[in-house]
């Protein structure tokens, strides 16, 4: 968890050592409510004094290999400043939001779970890759858009993630 500003400082240090296995570090989590006490940010709706740290967390987290995981939202009563923080968190390129009433799995979830319409765009992505006059292309055209090999890593992952949460046949 980066909760201090020595550890925003050194998040890439940390998160470097995702890249090693024997040291099991899988995630990163924003500390958000540390983060302002340890620097004196006041909260905001937006949480404008926040994001260039939390984006230095997300980039440090892809750089080593890892989930990174958005802060907690403390008005657990109110769900739609939580949505407007899960669909934030989800742009921002966060994984997914840490909870801290059963009210706000519902709506974390359906920030964070991908789109049918993902699903079916990550699955034509990963098929048309499979054909054999697709194999070893840098980049190939679906639909008269072009699609590189980077699209067909976000796609596996995309599928990976939905199928790790049990959603394979939705």
């Amino acid at each position: 968890m980066i909760e201090t500003a020595k550890g925003v400082l050194n998040v890439s240090l940390i998160a470097a050592l995702g890249e090693d296995a024997s040291i099991g570090l899988r995630c990163l989590v924003a500390g958000t409510n540390d983060l302002m006490k340890a620097t004196g940010v006041r909260p905001t709706p937006d949480r404008r004094y926040l994001v260039s740290w939390l984006m230095q967390i997300i980039i440090a987290g892809r750089a080593g290999g890892l989930d990174v995981i958005d802060g907690v939202c403390d008005d657990f009563r109110n769900i739609e400043a939580f949505e407007r923080e899960c669909d934030e968190a989800r742009l921002m390129g966060f994984d997914g939001k840490s909870l801290i009433h059963p009210r706000q799995i519902e709506p974390a979830n359906r920030a964070f779970s991908p789109s049918q319409s993902e699903i079916a765009e990550a699955r034509e992505i990963v098929r048309a890759y499979a054909q054999p006059e697709n194999q070893g292309r840098g980049a190939i055209s679906i639909g008269g858009r072009m699609v590189e090999r980077l699209h067909l890593v976000q796609a596996q992952r995309l599928l990976a993630r939905h199928h790790l949460l049990g959603l394979a046949g939705v």
